[in-house]
């Protein structure tokens, strides 16, 4: 059985590396060996939605690399064996991305996975005795294939704006197995409605508790959702889905219970608040270089904020700190669903709505989970819905540190005019993005403009 599944997987990867992610018309002359193996059970396609490498670990990590949560020596950067990772850091218009192994080839694979189980599985009859493991990896595959849109639309496309998102580019929609199909891209605002449609669709599917948090369940849906029309600025929905989220599960983590002998907090295994389990895909500049948190954000967590503990580990060289509180454990930055986020969603949601004093409630609860429940703690309070903002908005920064989400973050409050500036400095030399410029929307790698014939971001 397993060396069925085996090829299976296998062959699944050798199409996706001849598809080259993007289809052009009449891309393969030849048909595929006959001796590969084709999925057509259920078993099968659970298979290639269990294939963690390539489902749950391929989250785009560029987004994190081009924000503002850390910076690198001028040694670090120069001990950059890859130029595309120097690039981005520096926020280049072009080349931010190796040919052909890229993050955007790792985002169009795991799509393949998910269209090849969606048009396998409407190929296997539902039954009395099979309804619940075949919604079940239906539901799976729209969930995965819609987070991957998600992760992707943050990266390669503009921040969504109501009157622009009929006309920005968004991403080729591939919906179907079928790699001779001519690629375009949609609009922002048809990708979006891409993933709100699949999400959505996998929430009458997906049960309440999945076997691994590996998998997805319907409270993560509700969450994704939750993280899709906040990142659209839909402040009504985002509050509706992240309620939704919060009524199946409401778990925080307890600081005060953690073991902080070891190097690595958390775990796969001890962590209450994951929902579900999705890393950023490996990069040289966040797991080699151990950057350098900016010293502000480190400043800006109270002295008996237990997230000091929690999330930084003093260099060995200074003063500085970098970042290991990652809710995986490891050095793997997770950027899954979890119901911190989730607490800051609806809490930014009803302040936005003028409840200032239950965003605030709200607040509440999640901070006194980080405080040491030994010395004194003064809840936060606010005047005004202003203010409870600007302390939502504050802890959502902290809370979410290095988990990916800080470049959404940066796109959508620069439209709301918070007029966020990045800047570098490099042997001298100071790099600037300003707000809203172009650069935001990072360049497509070059050989795929090359290979499928789409447009490129403008620059």
């Amino acid at each position: 059985m397993m060396n069925r599944l085996y090829k299976i997987i296998t062959a699944v990867l050798v199409i996706c590396c001849l598809i080259n992610l993007i289809g052009c018309e009449k891309f393969l002359d030849e048909k595929t060996s006959r001796k590969l193996a084709v999925p057509t059970t259920l078993g099968d396609f659970q298979a290639l939605l269990d294939n963690v490498p390539k489902i749950n670990q391929n989250s785009p990590s560029a987004g994190e690399i081009s924000s503002d949560n850390y910076y690198l020596t001028d040694e670090k950067w120069e001990s950059l064996a890859d130029e595309n990772e120097r690039r981005k850091y520096t926020w280049e218009k072009d080349h931010l991305f190796a040919n052909s192994f890229n993050e955007w080839d790792d985002i169009y694979q795991a799509i393949y996975f998910c269209n090849t189980v969606l048009s396998g599985v409407d190929k296997v009859k539902r039954t009395g005795s099979n309804a619940t493991e075949w919604d079940n990896v239906k539901g799976q595959a729209l969930y995965c294939r819609g987070n991957n849109y998600l992760d992707a639309t943050v990266i390669w496309s503009e921040a969504y704006d109501k009157e622009s998102a009929p006309s920005d580019l968004g991403l080729p929609l591939r919906l179907n197995t079928d790699f001779n199909e001519v690629s375009i891209r949609s609009s922002v605002q048809q990708t979006y409605a891409q993933i709100i449609q699949d999400v959505k669709g996998s929430i009458a599917l997906l049960p309440l508790v999945p076997l691994s948090k590996f998998r997805p369940s319907k409270s993560a849906a509700y969450g994704l959702l939750a993280r899709a029309y906040l990142s659209m600025r839909d402040y009504e929905n985002a509050y509706k889905y992240a309620d939704s989220c919060l009524s199946l599960n409401s778990n925080l983590l307890d600081y005060n219970t953690i073991d902080y002998g070891g190097i690595y907090p958390f775990t796969v295994a001890n962590n209450t608040e994951v929902i579900y389990f999705r890393f950023m895909s490996s990069t040289d500049i966040i797991y080699d270089t151990t950057p350098i948190i900016i010293p502000e954000i480190y400043d800006s967590y109270a002295l008996n904020d237990l997230r000091k503990q929690a999330f930084f580990e003093k260099n060995d060289e200074d003063e500085t700190y970098y970042f290991k509180g990652g809710y995986g454990g490891g050095i793997s930055l997770f950027c899954g669903i979890a119901t911190n986020e989730i607490f800051l969603i609806k809490a930014e949601c009803l302040a936005r709505m003028g409840k200032a004093s239950e965003s605030i409630d709200l607040l509440n609860s999640l901070v006194v989970k980080r405080r040491d429940k030994t010395k004194v703690y003064v809840p936060y309070t606010a005047a005004n819905a202003n203010e409870a903002l600007h302390l939502v908005l504050k802890e959502r920064r902290k809370e979410l540190l290095m988990t990916g989400l800080r470049w959404m973050d940066i796109k959508r409050l620069n439209k709301e005019g918070a007029n966020i500036m990045l800047t570098r400095t490099l042997h001298g030399q100071t790099y600037n993005l300003q707000p809203n410029d172009l650069r935001f929307a990072l360049p497509i790698p070059e050989d795929v403009i090359a290979t499928s014939g789409i447009s490129q971001n403008k620059r």
